[in-house]
């Protein structure tokens, strides 16, 4: 029944929500606040690339 509420959870979320998800599992497997901040960098980076500055942020 978990599986099944999991897949129709998936389903109906946003691709927002899941991005945010998906974030905030991988800083969860820090195993130290180094590890920490060393990930929010990383996200940090990721999301400068995918949205450049000259996009503004609306993009």
């Amino acid at each position: 029944m978990y599986a099944l509420w999991k897949f129709v959870n998936q389903i109906t979320m946003s691709a927002e929500q899941r991005r945010i998800e998906r974030e905030e599992a991988y800083l969860s497997e820090a195993v130290d606040l180094y590890d920490l901040e060393a990930r929010m960098r990383d996200l940090d980076r990721r999301a400068t690339r995918s949205n450049p500055s000259w996009m503004g942020h609306n993009a």
